[in-house]
């Protein structure tokens, strides 16, 4: 039997895995997971709450989450260079903003650069705040279960689907910024990670996937000014790109050797949103 160096299951010995039970840190299988609203669990955990401190709660992933952690850096050091260009925490700005936001003016003369590098503007202190916290509470786990690779490009594909979703509902010359869309790609991964796992769709990925959907409509009917458009199209790359990578149910999303079908899936989705993007800003769709 061929060993790639990674511990194995506490309870199968004979299988290896890069996961990690989320409160006591042993190694799991995917048979042995259980998702939670933070992480995943063991069947021994499974069915104890989390700890809480104050209004904070307190995670101790254990496991390799590195490409969460360099892409929050990245969101944040980006963040920090439009401060100080810009005019202040809550007014970012300067060359590098003008240059990496979204809209479909500028993708219509060909700057389709900006479908990538708008997921790493963000327009406020609370904006970013928001969607770093999100990215390391959902992205920690999905991580841990599709392996770094194929979360990385979970994350840039749905980002991209994103994008091309930030364009409807608006003016060619609105821009948009933020990672939400990737985000978003992230939480409807974890909804069919749930559903390879469990055989159910109605978890805790679903739930908040609602509460999100539920707030972005309420805050744009008073007046606010969210991507309504770009949280779905992330959302739905997400869920198309780690279908692909379960063999569309008939596998596991986890970790490992992609097939083919996976990298169709990832190949398509992100040709899909750029055609897309490019129908809508010369008005054909």
């Amino acid at each position: 039997m061929t060993t790639t160096g990674l511990p194995t299951c506490y309870r199968h010995p004979d299988r290896e895995t890069g996961l990690s039970c989320s409160e006591c840190g042993r190694p799991i299988c995917a048979e042995c997971m259980t998702p939670a609203a933070v992480g995943i669990r063991c069947p021994d955990n499974a069915g104890r709450s989390r700890v809480v401190k104050g209004p904070r709660i307190v995670a101790r992933p254990s496991a390799d989450v590195s490409a969460t952690r360099l892409l929050i850096g990245l969101n944040v050091a980006v963040y920090l260079i439009t401060v100080a260009q810009g005019s202040g925490l809550n007014a970012p700005g300067g060359s590098l903003f003008d240059n990496w936001l979204l809209a479909g003016v500028l993708l219509r003369v060909g700057d389709w650069w900006r479908m990538v590098t708008a997921m790493f503007l963000h327009g406020s202190v609370f904006h970013i705040g928001l969607n770093m916290f999100a990215l390391w509470v959902f992205g920690g786990p999905v991580e841990q279960y599709l392996g770094r690779t194929r979360y990385v490009l979970l994350y840039f594909v749905s980002g991209l689907a994103g994008s091309a979703g930030a364009l409807f509902g608006v003016s060619m010359l609105t821009p948009t910024v933020g990672a939400s869309g990737a985000i978003f790609g992230v939480l409807g991964a974890m909804m069919i990670i749930e559903w390879n796992v469990t055989g159910r769709l109605a978890g805790n990925a679903l739930t908040w996937i609602v509460i999100n959907l539920v707030f972005n409509f309420a805050y744009n009917r008073g007046g606010g000014n969210i991507s309504i458009g770009g949280h779905i199209g992330g959302l739905i790359g997400g869920i198309l790109i780690t279908l692909a990578y379960s063999n569309f149910g008939r596998g596991r999303s986890m970790y490992g050797r992609m097939s083919a079908q996976a990298v169709v899936g990832v190949i398509g989705v992100a040709v899909a949103a750029f055609v897309i993007a490019y129908l809508k800003v010369h008005g054909s769709i």
